[in-house]
């Protein structure tokens, strides 16, 4: 996928220098990322490092009992390469004893409730350290909705939202990111068994060759079908990006005056510093 390679040096300045910058801009010097053993949260690990130096950045692991014991073990492993501190914080008692009241919630209500809970865990520790939370969503996963809203996706400032899938894999092997890490099936862990590519029905390689081409390069549904790509899975990609746009966006704000924050009163987030 040639359209899909980047320049990883090139990548690793901008963003090293996007986080530096925008973290010390604020006053802070820290930064805290949640570490589930995947190569997103790793990579996130590995650039806040790289930009703040390692005793910068605390690296926290929220297992639930369900969890698989290799999550822990290869955040674990990433952190010791990369010599941060690291946190573990099991979210099992605060879960079960929600969902001690909700016997009847499935197994969607349950992984929204980790993802959200994670982040509440996240920003207490946030203010206790001083350290802004880093994010860990690709590109990828925030076009398809693929991610928990004021969970997983929420954040301070977010390192790989601009990097499809296949491109955190990419300047993950470049920066040395342990090669178990890479290779493993990427899975929230939010049950047992579930992955990804199994919950979603294809790909990162492919829904990432159709997403380059439908954002970046503006192409309509019948140019990628003409393209090679089957009519169910494009209707099916462009409609999983159009139903999860409200997650992408701010919340919408009824409209009673000259100036409403975010449609008229719009400054740079540095506005006044």
């Amino acid at each position: 996928m040639s359209e899909l390679k980047i320049d990883c040096a090139l990548a690793t300045s901008i963003i090293t220098g996007f986080l530096r910058n925008e973290i010390t801009k604020f006053g802070f010097e820290r930064g805290i990322v949640g570490m589930s053993g995947g190569v997103d949260s790793t990579l996130s690990a590995f650039l806040t490092a790289k930009a703040l130096g390692p005793d910068n950045v605390t690296g926290v692991i929220m297992p639930y009992k369900t969890s698989k014991p290799d999550s822990r073990e290869h955040a674990e492993l990433a952190a010791a390469q990369l010599g941060i501190r690291t946190e573990v914080i099991d979210i099992t008692p605060q879960i079960d004893a929600y969902f001690a009241r909700m016997p009847d919630a499935d197994k969607l209500r349950r992984a929204n409730k980790m993802a959200r809970e994670r982040m509440a865990v996240l920003y207490d520790r946030s203010q206790a350290l001083r350290a802004l939370v880093i994010g860990t969503s690709n590109k990828t996963e925030a076009l398809l909705g693929y991610t928990t809203l004021w969970g997983d996706m929420a954040c301070a400032i977010n390192p790989l939202g601009d990097l499809y899938k296949t491109q955190v894999r990419q300047l993950a092997r470049y920066l040395g990111v342990p090669q178990v890490i890479i290779d493993k099936p990427p899975s929230a862990d939010l049950w047992q068994g579930q992955t990804d590519e199994g919950e979603l029905g294809f790909t990162y390689e492919e829904v990432d060759k159709l997403l380059f081409r439908l954002v970046d390069e503006r192409k309509s549904r019948d140019e990628l079908i003409e393209e090679g790509f089957a009519p169910e899975f494009v209707a099916r990609v462009i409609q999983m990006v159009q139903g999860s746009q409200y997650k992408r966006r701010m919340p919408l704000i009824a409209k009673v005056s000259t100036r409403s924050i975010n449609r008229d009163f719009r400054y740079p987030r540095d506005w006044g510093r």
